[in-house]
C-alpha cells in the first residue's frame, strides 16, 4: 500500500510532465496544411495550347513557362478546348493589384461561350470565385453599401441560367456558397486552389482547407474558362486530372 505522500508526489510529478509536454506542443509552429499539388498519375498540366480565346484582346493573355498574365481588359474569357465533366483542378493565383477579380469557370457550356460579345461573362457555368480583399473596402466606399453579399475567401456559386444548391454558410439570397474559413492571401501573394467537380458537385480548398462548395450542378459538364475582369492577375500550376 502506497504512503498518502507517496501517493501525492507521483500525481504532482505527473502533473508537471502533462504540463511541460503541452508547453512543448504549444512551442511548435502548427503543421502546414495538406495540398494536392497535382502530381501523380493521371495530372496533366494545363498551358496556353490547351486554351483559346473567347472574347479577350489578342493581348489580354500571355504566357511565358507556364505562367499566364492577364491584364484584365477588357472583360471576358479563355476556355480550355476539352470538355470537362468529372475532374479535380489545381491552379495557384496572384491579384497584382488591391481589388482585383477574377474566377475560374467550371462546366461553362459552348452555347454560352460562342458569339459571346466584348466586356460580357459566360450566363451559365458554375463560378469558383478569385477576388482580392479590397474589393469589398473599394465596393462599401463607392456605394455606401454593406460588402455582406459576397466574400473574398472563395464562393462558389451559379451563374446565369445555372443552378446549384450551395453548401452552408449561405451568402444572404443563398445563392452562394460563402467559405467556411477565411484563409486567402491578399494583392501579390500566391493562393492555391484545389476543386474538385464530380457528378454535379463542387468542392473548393483553399491554401489546403475546404471551405466552399454546392451540389446538383446543372450543367454539370463543359469547358473551363479563365476570366479577365478588369485587374491584372497572374495563374500558374494549372494542373487537371479526369475522373471516371
Amino acid at each position: 500500500m502506497k504512503s498518502p505522500l507517496l501517493s501525492a508526489s507521483l500525481v504532482g510529478c505527473g502533473c508537471l510532465l502533462v504540463c511541460l509536454a503541452e508547453a512543448g506542443l504549444a512551442d511548435q509552429p502548427a503543421a502546414p496544411a495538406a495540398t494536392i499539388d497535382g502530381t501523380g498519375p493521371g495530372w496533366a498540366p494545363l498551358g496556353e495550347e490547351d486554351f483559346v480565346n473567347v472574347n479577350c484582346d489578342p493581348d489580354t493573355w500571355s504566357w511565358q513557362d507556364g505562367l499566364a498574365r492577364c491584364t484584365g481588359k477588357p472583360v471576358g474569357v479563355i476556355r480550355t478546348k476539352k470538355v470537362y465533366k468529372n475532374f479535380e483542378l489545381v491552379v495557384l493565383w496572384k491579384h497584382l493589384r488591391s481589388g482585383g477579380n477574377s474566377g475560374v469557370f467550371v462546366w461553362s457550356p459552348i452555347r454560352v461561350l460562342d458569339g459571346i460579345q466584348r466586356d460580357t461573362l459566360p450566363q451559365a457555368g458554375i463560378e469558383v470565385q478569385i477576388l482580392d480583399h479590397g474589393y469589398a473596402e473599394q465596393y462599401e466606399k463607392q456605394t455606401g453599401k454593406k460588402a455582406d453579399w459576397f466574400s473574398t475567401h472563395g464562393d462558389v456559386f451559379p451563374v446565369g441560367q445555372s443552378k446549384m444548391e450551395p453548401f452552408p454558410p449561405l451568402s444572404p439570397n443563398g445563392q452562394r456558397s460563402f467559405p467556411s474559413q477565411n484563409l486567402s492571401r491578399g494583392a501579390g501573394e500566391w493562393n492555391h486552389y484545389y476543386v474538385r467537380c464530380i457528378n454535379g458537385e463542387v468542392r473548393l480548398w483553399v491554401n489546403g482547407t475546404e471551405v466552399s462548395g454546392g451540389t446538383a450542378c446543372d450543367p454539370a459538364e463543359g469547358h473551363l474558362c479563365l476570366e479577365s475582369e478588369g485587374s491584372p492577375i497572374e495563374f500558374k500550376g494549372l494542373r487537371i486530372r479526369e475522373l471516371p
